[in-house]
């Protein structure tokens, strides 16, 4: 048995951190207070992204266990054999090339690299003529409203985009998203619009998508009982597919037909044509950005020695505490509005990719793998579910996400900004720190209280603390950086994958539900 099939468990760095996991840990507050320099140490820069994590529960001895398992799992090796375009994704015999999609040359080769290019040219181009007037309806009038149509990773990654974007989205046609088959949803979206002015997009891969192909039918008959006449219904119909015979088949016009590749992911496919709406709601040119930002974070990711390389270190630090503090859950908490929906897509990017139970020799998994992924926006957690993480009885890892800059045309933008960048340093500070008894104690003490009173108020109102968290502080919110953070969580998850030795780039469980819902139908 080969080091890249071998369970993890018997990799002597393993064993070594479920040792070091097993004796006294000291206290984060102490981890804290007797390191000067721990922060600085602790705290890794690349593609506008500064990681700090000074608030891990790891020691210098831990950190030398970790760098040293990634060194013994060849996470290397495998991260250039996914960027090789060797076939990693075994169960299915696939390349895995979404970073291929990024917009440069690789080593991939140059006739993925001139696909690439071809359809990226076609998908700005089109978003761009949509964007001016230049793409119209039947009645050559310009669009005002775009309908993106899909389910998973044809909806997930762009519609998260869009909103962390929308302060892009103003001189262009709205772009609406529906993902659910309930009538409503796209009851709520449609009759609104002017269908004469609606332009639909139907993403699916397989273009066999039930849902997708649900809400499509719906949207098709939507166009034709509005007044849009059934010989030039094409005109409002795009397709975005792996399977360009299938869509042809169903009626969608070949020059209104965006392409991408078996060896791209639904939910790392957002970089791909799948993108378009995305493109037509920023432009083609901050679409391209946004590539860039990606292509930044993959080169950091493919040349920073392990002790500098962010994702590898998200990784690392996650999995410490998946796997040796035993911690399930890994909470993600935005502290930028505008990133409202960027957990539920790294929920299906993280969950989807290594909630497995195989190794990737068919062997049963024996340790935890995927975390359960959950969170939300930071302010608003902190007037819900962030009483558990302080005083309930789960140990919790938390990232925080913030953005140092400000951009809103507001009056009092910057005192927002700083209300709520404040409030995500002191979350972070009260959960690596916590507050003890004596502490407590004596603050009830100073506030009147005497005697068995103060005790037990002491108890209600202390905090154990030691709650292991990472901040991600982008400099700015604009396209680069956006796609830098979602690389990172991309090369976050495939490292933790390759240290596990399962495969993050199949998802049998989804298929199984699909399979079953069409023998229920038949």
């Amino acid at each position: 048995m080969t080091a890249l099939h071998a369970t993890p468990t018997r990799l002597p760095a393993w064993q070594q951190l479920e040792s070091l996991a097993a004796g006294a840990q000291p206290h984060l507050r102490h981890l804290l207070d007797e390191d000067a320099d721990r922060a600085e140490r602790m705290t890794v820069q690349a593609a506008g992204i500064r990681f700090d994590a000074s608030r891990q529960r790891v020691t210098p001895q831990v950190m030398s266990a970790l760098l040293t398992l990634a060194e013994q799992a060849q996470v290397a090796a495998q991260r250039d054999a996914m960027f090789r375009g060797d076939a990693i994704n075994l169960t299915e015999k696939r390349p895995v090339l979404h970073v291929a999609l990024r917009g440069a040359s690789g080593p991939w080769g140059d006739a993925i690299s001139q696909d690439v290019a071809r359809e990226l040219d076609r998908v700005c181009a089109f978003a761009d003529a949509v964007r001016t007037g230049a793409v119209t309806g039947h009645s050559e009038v310009n669009f005002t409203d775009v309908v993106n149509i899909g389910i998973g990773g044809s909806d997930l990654g762009p519609r998260m985009a869009a909103d962390a974007l929308a302060h892009l989205t103003s001189t262009g046609p709205r772009v609406h998203y529906v993902s659910n088959p309930d009538a409503w949803a796209l009851y709520s979206v449609l009759h609104q619009l002017d269908a004469a002015r609606t332009l639909v997009i139907v993403s699916s891969k397989t273009f066999t998508t039930q849902e997708t192909l649900t809400n499509a039918a719906s949207c098709r008959q939507w166009l034709l009982d509005h007044g849009v006449p059934a010989e030039r219904i094409d005109r409002h119909l795009v397709a975005i597919t792996a399977s360009p015979a299938e869509s042809a088949r169903q009626g969608y016009a070949a020059d209104r037909t965006f392409l991408f590749w078996d060896w791209v992911g639904g939910r790392y496919s957002v970089w791909s044509a799948l993108g378009l709406p995305l493109a037509i709601g920023i432009g083609g040119a901050a679409f391209r950005d946004f590539l860039a930002g990606a292509r930044a974070m993959d080169e950091h990711f493919c040349n920073a020695p392990a002790a500098q390389n962010l994702p590898m270190l998200m990784a690392l630090y996650g999995l410490w505490n998946r796997n040796f503090l035993r911690c399930p859950t890994q909470l993600i908490v935005s502290y930028a509005s505008r990133l409202v929906r960027f957990v539920p897509f790294v929920q299906q990017m993280d969950m989807e990719s290594n909630g497995k139970r195989t190794h990737i020799d068919g062997q049963p998994v024996d340790i935890d793998t995927g975390p359960i992924v959950w969170g939300g926006l930071g302010i608003d957690g902190q007037h819900a579910y962030f009483q558990l993480i302080h005083q309930g009885r789960h140990t919790v890892p938390v990232d925080f996400i913030g953005v140092e800059s400000e951009d809103t045309p507001l009056p009092l933008a910057a005192t927002h900004h700083h209300v709520v960048n404040l409030n995500l340093r002191a979350q972070a500070e009260a959960m690596a720190r916590g507050r003890g008894f004596g502490d407590t104690l004596a603050l009830m003490q100073q506030a009147g209280l005497s005697g068995e009173q103060a005790e037990v108020m002491a108890r209600h109102r202390m905090f154990e603390g030691n709650i292991p968290s990472s901040i991600l502080w982008l400099d700015r919110l604009d396209p680069a950086r956006l796609g830098a953070l979602m690389a990172a969580y991309e090369h976050k998850v495939f490292t933790q994958a390759a240290i596990w030795r399962i495969n993050a780039y199949d998802q049998w469980g989804v298929e199984l539900g699909k399979t079953m819902a069409k023998a229920m139908e038949a």
